[in-house]
């Protein structure tokens, strides 16, 4: 065999090795997509495919019997002329300014505590998240009948100390701070990612730090926080949108009372779609939250580059 026909087959040795490489990957996509395809399906069916007609839907006046009839932008324009849009929306925002920092702070403090070396570590883990996993219905008669003004267990506990009266769900000005008490038994997802946070952070910072005579307290502010950080802008941004999604308890135990002083938005928007069936208008509404949300986030991204710290420096960080 001369040297040119051996150089001629190895050449073409790389060929037949990319053409079998690729027709492997084609394989590999394929089955890629056989074994995704009930989630898209089901993403199409039932969040993509009603989030696309709600957009069309937001330009419609349209009640569910009859067929939808387009107004352009009036839905739009009459949300900001409807002084009830206004007072959701304050009623939202006040509930998500007091509700996002308890809840990150309450959630990062049982994880520091939760972190520690105890006896019983697990189990203590376990009692703190249990109540998350409880449905929202639930929690929220179990709080109804907790602050309740007449035979509340927490107005009793109260009454050993002097307080008496708190009307909670039944006042004008104590009904959203009772609402956010109620997030205590929802934090534990929260808390574990904070604590799975805590459990990654090299401990030679922490060796060299004590050996400088740093305190715990100041361990925590120079070396925890900044490292978590990150950590704490994730939670930060899906509490917001969390906080802007209330529903369930103000469904289940003020019904937007008293005097609208709990109407959150999502519950206005619920009111405006199935109890006057203005789906059209009621879709107009969702846009609106989803416009609002998207721009807290990217707000919360915009400023957190000056406060969150990545220790890749390509990422952006400080």
């Amino acid at each position: 065999m001369s040297m040119k026909a051996v150089n001629t087959s190895l050449t073409k040795l790389p060929v037949l090795e990319k053409r079998q490489r690729s027709i492997a990957e084609r394989k590999e996509e394929r089955m890629f997509w056989l074994f995704i395809s009930p989630w898209v399906i089901g993403f199409l069916a039932f969040s993509g495919g009603p989030i696309v007609a709600s957009l069309a839907l937001s330009f419609t006046k349209y009640d569910v019997t009859s067929s939808p009839v387009f107004v352009g932008l009036k839905n739009f324009i009459d949300i900001f002329q409807d002084p009830i849009f206004y007072k959701s929306l304050e009623v939202t925002i006040l509930y998500t300014v007091l509700s996002v920092p308890f809840d990150i702070i309450l959630a990062l403090l049982l994880a520091v505590l939760l972190n520690q070396k105890v006896k019983g570590q697990s189990v203590f883990r376990t009692i703190f998240y249990a109540p998350s996993i409880i449905a929202g219905v639930a929690i929220s008669f179990l709080w109804s009948w907790l602050l309740n003004p007449v035979f509340g267990v927490v107005n009793y506990l109260l009454s050993f100390i002097g307080i008496h009266g708190i009307l909670w769900f039944s006042g004008i000005h104590t009904v959203v701070p009772s609402f956010v008490l109620m997030t205590m038994t929802s934090i534990g997802g929260t808390m574990i990612i904070f604590l799975a946070s805590l459990q990654s952070l090299p401990t030679d910072l922490y060796e060299a730090a004590a050996l400088d005579g740093a305190s715990k307290f100041k361990q925590f502010l120079r070396i925890t926080v900044p490292l978590i950080s990150p950590v704490i802008l994730f939670n930060v941004i899906i509490g917001i949108i969390n906080s802007f999604q209330v529903f369930t308890q103000a469904y289940v135990i003020t019904q937007g009372g008293p005097n609208y002083n709990s109407y959150f938005y999502v519950y206005y928007l619920f009111d405006t779609a199935f109890n006057q069936f203005r789906m059209g208008y009621a879709s107009a509404q969702a846009w609106i939250l989803f416009i609002i949300v998207a721009a807290l986030t990217f707000l919360s991204l915009h400023v957190s580059k000056k406060y969150v710290y990545y220790e890749d420096p390509v990422q952006g960080g400080n």
